[in-house]
């Protein structure tokens, strides 16, 4: 499957790039930002040890979310190519991780936009407190019409199907627009109205009464959990999965930077006002939860669903109903969910079409609707139907504890013994950067964050042979949850043995530079082949 001499003199399509690095750096920050930002990190810091939390936390974003950053960026910077293409310049077997990487990207993205269109849904919900008296029955059985775990439907909940469609029209059209114009300007738009609207959401919360008492319930700390080895290994998964370091974004987004940007320096502020926002999310968070223990008159530790969909869904709108311009709040909170999902979602995408892009030569747009028909199908008849609850929790567990962790441990494993090695990706950050890498970087990249995302991945896995994950049959589990990691590893095997019809070229590149990358990926290919 190596490059065949007749698709090296076909023409090759220049790539597009971003117009600057604010630009790229708001689309990296956008990325970051996602739903696990409001739903995940308030819950996972108060249940592991409060204010103490942010010790780990801290520890984690410097010693693994930045250097993943790093590596995602050295490696999709110095090789000017999607996953695919970068990991196959470095050793020839490195395309299977890749498309590996592409298609973890592919199953997310499918179910992440059913999340989205819930809150499009409750947006318009707020307005009048549709769910009336019990929001978690509304949500359940009224709204998602969810079927009891053991059995399947494929009847559509309308109230999902309909505005998960118009979330897939508006994505596709982004991504289809190209990245400069098309997720570069979203980000633009989306981003600071993001801020602005949970700023907004932040303050109204910090003046309920009852805010004090939540804030203390988030910031409290208790320093035995800092004895915990589970509570350093939750701050370490909090910060892998929130930068989504580790499994082709990153990667992507920095392929598309000119040849001189600075690197470290921007990945730094990505990942500080990534974590700045989880911070600003679990203020608002926890200040509207105090307040809801205030309003029912007990204790903050009493109250139940802070974590996850529940919390949106269920929590937040009994907080909506409770408080005075509780619609405005409402509409406040859930614009700002799916906006800040939006601009995640449109990174996968990224992902999946610049894979394509650089594999057959095809414009964005040809790419967008090669990949939006069945991923727009899969979406609605997997997640849009009266299943689609049950089918994502299987789903968003599997490919997360299994898929993402996975691929992130082979692509620093290839990293550090193929091809050029850490060494030369150090220098190649150091030589185009502000902030200069330290030697640490190799081993900890190398060694370190690939062996404790080892122990994190082989805990999930011996816990799901064990005891089954939830209360779903053990066939619904393998057909939604193995079946979800099984598609990825046979669609990129399948990708791997498709000869290349074009090659990427990067508009930026002078002749010499063109010229070094073939001799650079000769090398390699040989080296692979070997």
């Amino acid at each position: 499957h190596f490059m065949s001499s007749s698709a090296s003199k076909s023409a090759p399509r220049a790539r597009d790039s971003w117009s600057g690095q604010t630009g790229f750096l708001l689309a990296a920050i956008g990325s970051a930002i996602g739903l696990g930002n409001i739903w995940r990190f308030p819950g996972v810091s108060y249940s592991n040890g409060g204010g103490a939390f942010l010790v780990p936390y801290l520890v984690a974003l410097v010693f693994v979310g930045i250097p993943m950053l790093w590596l995602d960026y050295a490696v999709g910077h110095k090789f000017r190519g999607s996953p695919p293409w970068a990991l196959r310049k470095i050793i020839g077997g490195g395309e299977f991780v890749g498309w590996f990487q592409t298609f973890v990207c592919f199953v997310i993205m499918v179910y992440y936009g059913a999340v989205l269109a819930w809150g499009v849904q409750y947006t318009i919900y707020s307005v009048n407190a549709a769910w009336g008296d019990d929001p978690t029955t509304f949500f359940t059985d009224t709204f998602l019409q969810v079927v009891p775990g053991d059995t399947f439907s494929w009847a559509p909940a309308w109230s999902v199907m309909i505005p998960l469609a118009l979330v897939w029209v508006l994505v596709l059209f982004v991504i289809g627009r190209g990245l400069s114009k098309g997720v570069e300007a979203a980000n633009k738009v989306f981003l600071p109205l993001l801020v602005i609207l949970f700023l907004a959401l932040v303050v109204r919360a910090l003046f309920l009464p009852g805010a004090v008492e939540g804030l203390n319930a988030f910031f409290t700390p208790n320093w035995a959990a800092l004895a915990d080895p589970k509570v350093w290994l939750a701050a370490f998964a909090q910060i892998f999965y929130s930068l989504s370091v580790g499994f082709g974004i990153m990667l992507t987004y920095a392929s598309y930077l000119k040849r001189k940007s600075n690197l470290t320096g921007t990945a730094l502020v990505a990942g500080f006002a990534n974590s700045s926002f989880e911070i600003l999310a679990g203020i608002g968070v926890f200040s509207a939860v105090g307040f809801m223990a205030h309003q029912g008159g007990v204790s903050v530790s009493e109250v139940e669903g802070l974590t996850g969909p529940i919390l949106s869904f269920v929590t937040f709108p009994k907080i909506i109903s409770m408080m005075p311009g509780g619609p405005i709040f409402g509409v406040l909170f859930f614009s700002s969910l799916v906006l800040a999902g939006v601009t995640s979602l449109l990174s996968l995408l990224q992902v999946v079409s610049g894979g394509l892009q650089d594999k057959f030569g095809w414009s964005p747009a040809r790419s967008a609707l090669v990949l939006g028909v069945p991923a727009t199908v899969i979406s609605l008849v997997l997640f849009g139907t009266r299943s689609g609850l049950n089918n994502l929790d299987i789903v968003d567990n599997f490919i997360n504890s299994i898929g993402v962790v996975s691929s992130a441990i082979m692509f620093a494993v290839l990293c550090a013994v193929a091809g050029p090695r850490l060494g030369v990706l150090r220098a190649h950050l150091n030589s185009v950067s502000s902030v200069k890498v330290p030697k640490l970087w190799e081993p900890l990249v190398g060694i370190v964050i690939p062996l404790v995302l080892f122990i994190m991945m082989a805990m999930s896995i011996v816990d799901l042979l064990t005891n089954g994950y939830g209360k779903y049959p053990t066939s619904y589990v393998l057909i939604f949850g193995w079946g979800s990691v099984a598609v990825a590893v046979v669609a990129a095997l399948i990708l791997t043995f498709i000869p290349w019809k074009h090659r990427p070229v990067d508009t930026h590149a002078t002749v010499a530079q063109i010229l070094a990358d073939d001799t650079d990926e000769t090398a390699s290919i040989e080296g692979g082949a070997k």
